[in-house]
């Protein structure tokens, strides 16, 4: 059976995750604004940063989110000169992503965003490292639930 305590706002892990992650945006916000990016472009760019030459379904899969949603992000950041998208060769289905030289260079500017967010989470890398795979582990978790 459950407590009354149960039901309370402040006792709920959804509500503690969604109003963090709120928060966490608004954190984000203006040191992204400083690269012209959103928070969705940024989560993208840092993909492409990290492995270029992802399909828009490779890109869609690694953000948990379905194609469809990211193709208009990807059109901006096209648009901004970023990156380019490009039909492939073997399969016109497919749409491969590609940085430009200017969304090369803007991973210089961006250097300092994972240590203005330590400083904001007023939290050390070891500390941050553990909090992120314990949030990682619950993400899979939900992921077998669903």
């Amino acid at each position: 059976m459950a407590s009354s305590d149960d039901l309370l706002l402040d006792n709920q892990l959804c509500f503690a995750l969604y109003s963090t992650s709120l928060l966490m945006t608004k954190v984000y916000k203006p040191l992204l604004s400083k690269l012209d990016l959103t928070y969705p472009q940024y989560l993208a760019m840092l993909s492409l940063w990290e492995t270029d030459g992802l399909t828009v379904s490779e890109l869609s899969s690694r953000m948990l989110t379905d194609p469809g949603s990211v193709t208009p992000l990807l059109k901006r950041l096209e648009n901004e000169g970023l990156i380019s998208r490009t039909r492939s060769s073997r399969d016109e289905r497919v749409v491969e992503l590609r940085l430009t030289d200017k969304g090369r260079q803007l991973k210089q500017k961006a250097d300092d965003i994972p240590q203005c967010i330590l400083n904001a989470c007023d939290i050390d890398r070891k500390s941050l490292a553990r909090l992120r795979q314990q949030v990682v582990d619950l993400r899979q978790r939900l992921q077998r639930s669903v």
